[in-house]
């Protein structure tokens, strides 16, 4: 709490401070430079790491062979995020320093003098020349770098209907959000927020609870899982440990690649637990009762609503952190556009923004590695450890997963355990 006020206080004076369009221009790009060199050091960091020696808890999960191909996959990621990552740098740059905002500010204006409209145009257009730049690297690595290696069970047409029903729904939920955003902005001032943070929150709130029967049939297709030893097992285990549990689907994730998976979604009434087919052909038995063991533990020690609540907290901050600056008229200048709107200065605000973004990120990170050992322990003390265990490594093996990951990065970036840590942690028991 004290740490809140610090920072509404450090904003308030810089608010009172009114910094110059070029002054915050000089932050956002000191802020960019500084990320891009941060992530990009983490990257060499975690590359030199790849060919450490295998920890002790996972010495004989690959044979010679298999590791020198998790080796080179490792490191073909490894070059291709440098590449990816350089472009996006570029080219955000590119747009800052020769007025690439301010240009497509100005198509939007040309389109339309409605300022919601101009708004959606202005988002829309920056979202789909992003992503008819980032489509081909991602093409790339689908068909190249995930071919090579045998993950890719996805075609061409496969892979650009997922496009189309991504750029579908990003239309009609991220646009009508930014919609009612900005109406709530023209009606209520400043006190936007408070309307767009209850928006927010009751969207967050229906999609946990409905995206897996609403989203992902329009990605896969889900069968209830069939009655057999597999499904008396795991309804025993629900039972066990007092899981009301009716919904167990069945996933193809098979027709886009080779890697496994399980979730758990929703509560109450809608929740529901999601197996992958490739999870189903890659594990014995007990050792899937083992996974969903686990994600159950995650439900009982109260995780997901821990999670959804802080995700909900962190919208409100940023949000009222939002509307001490959205007025200030040099926060769209400081990006190159000329014309001062709401949807400049909320571009410019999440650049500016970011460097506390990653800090929550890390937070975020750091309590959802926590979370991933409390759902081990309940695995272990509700079912088995050895499964578990044995459930992790190939799952681990099949998907050619870092093994010995830096430090640093796994600080940053991972927001479960490295999995010599994990299985160190249900050994110690």
């Amino acid at each position: 709490m004290v740490g809140l006020k610090f920072l509404i206080s450090i904003l308030a004076y810089a608010k009172a401070m009114y910094m110059t369009a070029e002054t915050l221009f000089y932050i956002i790009l000191g802020i960019l430079l500084l990320e891009f060199a941060v992530e990009t050091l983490l990257d060499v960091l975690n590359a030199r790491k790849f060919d450490d020696p295998v920890p002790p808890e996972l010495e004989n999960l690959y044979d010679p062979a298999e590791y020198r191909k998790s080796q080179a996959y490792k490191k073909a990621n490894f070059r291709f995020g440098l590449l990816s990552s350089g472009l996006s740098f570029v080219l955000i740059l590119g747009f800052l320093l020769f007025g690439g905002f301010d240009w497509v500010d100005g198509v939007s204006r040309s389109l339309s003098s409605h300022p919601v409209v101009q708004s959606l145009l202005f988002f829309g257009i920056l979202m789909i020349g992003s992503d008819l730049i980032s489509t081909p690297l991602s093409y790339y690595h689908t068909f190249v770098i995930e071919e090579k290696f045998g993950f890719n069970k996805s075609t061409p047409a496969l892979f650009f209907a997922d496009k189309l029903k991504g750029w579908a729904l990003l239309l009609v939920f991220g646009g009508g959000i930014l919609a009612l955003v900005m109406w709530f902005y023209q009606w209520a001032g400043t006190s936007f927020w408070i309307y767009a943070w209850g928006l927010i929150a009751v969207f967050t709130l229906f999609m946990n609870l409905f995206y897996s029967r609403l989203i992902v049939p329009l990605f896969n297709k889900q069968d209830p899982l069939e009655d057999g030893s597999l499904k008396d097992r795991i309804e025993a285990y629900a039972r066990k440990v007092g899981f009301g549990l009716k919904n167990i689907f069945v996933i193809d994730g098979s027709k886009r690649s080779t890697k496994a998976n399980a979730y758990f979604s929703g509560f109450g009434r809608e929740k529901r637990i999601a197996l992958f087919d490739t999870l189903i052909e890659d594990l014995e038995e007990e050792e899937i009762v083992a996974v969903l063991a686990h994600e159950v533990g995650h439900y009982k020690k109260k995780h997901i609503i821990v999670n959804l609540i802080t995700s909900i907290a962190l919208t409100g901050l940023t949000l009222f952190v939002l509307s001490l600056f959205i007025n200030n008229p040099e926060l769209s200048r400081a990006i190159g556009v000329s014309e001062p709107s709401f949807h400049a200065a909320l571009l410019s605000f999440a650049l500016l923004y970011s460097p506390i973004s990653e800090l929550t990120g890390l937070v975020m990170n750091y309590v959802s590695r926590r979370f991933e050992f409390q759902a081990d322990r309940y695995a272990r003390e509700t079912f088995e450890a050895a499964p578990l265990i044995s459930s992790l490594r190939k799952l681990s093996r099949k998907s050619l997963s870092n093994l010995t990951p830096h430090p640093a990065y796994v600080f940053v970036h991972y927001s479960h355990p490295p999995l010599a840590e994990r299985i160190r942690a249900l050994k110690k028991a």
